[in-house]
């Protein structure tokens, strides 16, 4: 009688095991990829624009940018945490302000996105990642 409770705890541990590999197997993988800095460049830059949209929606806030040339960036700004941390919030910036956003862009020039270690709306900085920002 001993082993088949053995047993039993066996095969229920062996299948929490297996649907907990299964849910994490199942997210999708650009999600994963996206987060973290793997996907953008060790060089930070400068950009300079006027805000065309502003979401404050998990997993982290994010602006959409047109610069003078007419080309639309996505800037990623610090998880919701991070992004409060700075100071900003939804109410901060409005559709139509200048912004410069300091950050790493995308390895893909492709692509017009950038992570935002800091970004400066009417002379006001919010640093998203302090311990990033580099000075020459």
């Amino acid at each position: 009688m001993p082993t088949a409770i053995t047993g039993g705890r066996f095969r229920r541990r062996s299948v929490a095991r297996l649907v907990l590999g299964g849910a994490v197997a199942s997210l999708p993988l650009p999600a994963l990829a996206h987060h973290g800095w793997s996907w953008a460049e060790d060089q930070q830059s400068e950009l300079k624009g006027t805000i065309v949209s502003i979401s404050m929606a998990p997993p982290h806030p994010s602006l959409q940018v047109k610069t003078t040339e007419g080309v639309s960036w996505q800037i990623d700004l610090g998880n919701p945490n991070q992004t409060e941390r700075s100071g900003f919030s939804a109410a901060s910036a409005k559709v139509g302000d200048a912004i410069v956003i300091l950050g790493n862009r995308h390895k893909d020039k492709g692509k017009r996105q950038m992570k935002a270690v800091r970004i400066t709306i009417a002379g006001k900085n919010y640093d998203m990642y302090p311990e990033r920002i580099r000075t020459n």
